[in-house]
């Protein structure tokens, strides 16, 4: 079995009690989880191995909704506060566990991505359908975690699962996804952009346009002067030959 996740300081007692911190990278459940009776029971069996407050370092770009519902119940059953921080991207299926947070903290650089959930299916009709009713009931239970922690409608939450929304860290805390932006454990602060902002790919060749224009427009300026020179030189030639 293959874990994505690991502890440090797995049990918190009286003679170990520093903070416990769990980390959870890359694919949530890369092997089966949803037919594993084992590898949900040991995730929850480490996570009730101590007590007290835990950190959840989360750098993953999703993966299997299901063993993602479990390990957001989980975390949500847990006795101490989870604060989940967010030094990479929570995209898909780990932007659900993200949200069992007491608090959610992001880096400055990371990303947080929700979109619609999706399968793969095969049959008839009559298959597809179910397909499609499955989906529509997933996608129920992934906005009952964002609305728990958004407060945000169900309806605008719909909308951005349907948009693929890229987040950024200012626009996840401004949306409710994320409480505060993580700042330097040094007496210097990040400095953290007040513009926030939402992918767009509208908005990244729009950029690049804005700079080749810019671009153009310096080498244009650059030819005027230098046939303005070029035409000033050969005035001061004609006259110097006079």
């Amino acid at each position: 079995m293959k874990k994505f996740w690991k502890w440090k300081n797995q049990a918190q007692t009286e003679t170990m009690p520093e903070a416990r911190t769990l980390f959870l990278n890359g694919t949530i459940a890369e092997e089966s989880w949803f037919d594993d009776d084992v590898t949900p029971q040991l995730f929850k069996d480490e996570l009730m191995a101590g007590s007290g407050d835990i950190t959840v370092w989360i750098n993953s770009p999703g993966g299997d909704c299901v063993a993602a519902a479990q390990i957001y119940n989980m975390l949500m059953d847990y006795k101490g506060n989870v604060t989940v921080k967010i030094d990479g991207i929570a995209a898909s299926a780990a932007s659900v566990i993200a949200m069992a947070g007491t608090k959610v903290l992001m880096s400055p650089v990371s990303m947080m991505m929700i979109h619609n959930p999706m399968t793969v299916a095969f049959g008839d009709s009559g298959e597809m359908q179910k397909a499609i009713d499955m989906l529509g009931s997933v996608k129920d239970s992934i906005i009952n975690a964002y609305e728990i922690k958004t407060g945000l409608s169900r309806t605008k939450l719909s909308h951005l699962m349907d948009a693929e929304t890229w987040m950024d860290a200012n626009k996840a805390v401004e949306l409710g996804f994320a409480d505060e932006i993580m700042q330097r454990t040094t007496t210097d602060e990040v400095e953290v952009p007040q513009v926030s902002m939402l992918y767009s790919k509208a908005n990244v060749v729009n950029s690049l346009m804005d700079k080749v224009a810019a671009k153009c427009a310096i080498k244009s300026e650059e030819t005027r002067k230098t046939k303005a020179d070029d035409l000033m030189d050969r005035l001061n030639l004609i006259k110097n030959w006079r």
